[in-house]
């Protein structure tokens, strides 16, 4: 069997350096889009570092009546303008980052049209990202592969999709994961084990887990060499 990795992975709004590296990492990158919304995760929001420590950049989305709702149906709120105050904040945390004006442009262009689905705008700030910084992989979405079932046996489906060898998971899953279903069928489980590099930041000691815009607004086209040295 070819040697092929495969990572699934919820979408992010504007995501942290961990999830880049799992993307590095596989050979076929799955949006796990079809699961139940988490209210108080990463879907629709990170962190920046301004002058003044950590801030969020929050997508308001429409929650009310909506419980239990899949990530690929959850819509934004459009009721406040969301994307000009999340490039104000952009631009004012980084106005002395030597590549704002590099970025930013496009970030503000992409940011301030119309969304209405948080998925869709999730998985454009990646593909965005992924340009500036020189990722490409195949990358498909879970709600498309007409794979049901539940937790480990599904994502034991999608890697089998795949002719999977390898499949790439985030530590948070080992106290969930059946990993006997992955050995059984003869592929091998990796944690991500993710060590945070350092790297040239504004404002003071470093800090780490935010959105990889500070990575990219800090060293621009050597974002790739930091994400790669550290693993």
């Amino acid at each position: 069997m070819t040697h092929r990795t495969v990572v699934i992975l919820q979408p992010g709004y504007l995501p942290w350096l961990g999830f880049f590296d799992q993307m590095l990492r596989s050979d076929v990158f799955v949006y796990y889009d079809d699961v139940q919304y988490d209210k108080h995760g990463w879907r629709n929001r990170n962190r920046i570092k301004s002058a003044t420590g950590p801030i969020w950049l929050t997508v308001p989305v429409l929650n009310s009546g909506r419980h239990g709702q899949k990530i690929l149906d959850v819509e934004i709120d459009n009721r406040s303008p969301w994307g000009r105050k999340h490039v104000a904040a952009i631009a004012q945390s980084y106005a002395k980052a030597p590549y704002v004006q590099t970025y930013l442009p496009q970030l503000e262009e992409l940011l301030m049209r119309r969304w209405s689905s948080l998925v869709e705008l999730d998985i454009a700030t990646v593909e965005l990202i992924c340009d500036w910084i020189g990722i490409s992989r195949k990358i498909e979405r879970a709600s498309r592969l007409g794979i049901e079932g539940g937790q480990s046996g599904r994502l034991l489906d999608i890697c089998r999709h795949f002719q999977a060898s390898c499949y790439l998971s985030g530590d948070s899953a080992q106290s969930y994961l059946d990993t006997s279903l992955f050995a059984r069928e003869g592929l091998s489980v990796i944690w991500q084990s993710y060590r945070h590099p350092i790297y040239p930041q504004l404002h003071g000691e470093f800090l780490p887990y935010l959105s990889i815009l500070d990575l990219v607004m800090n060293v621009g086209d050597q974002s790739i060499t930091v994400l790669t040295e550290k693993s």
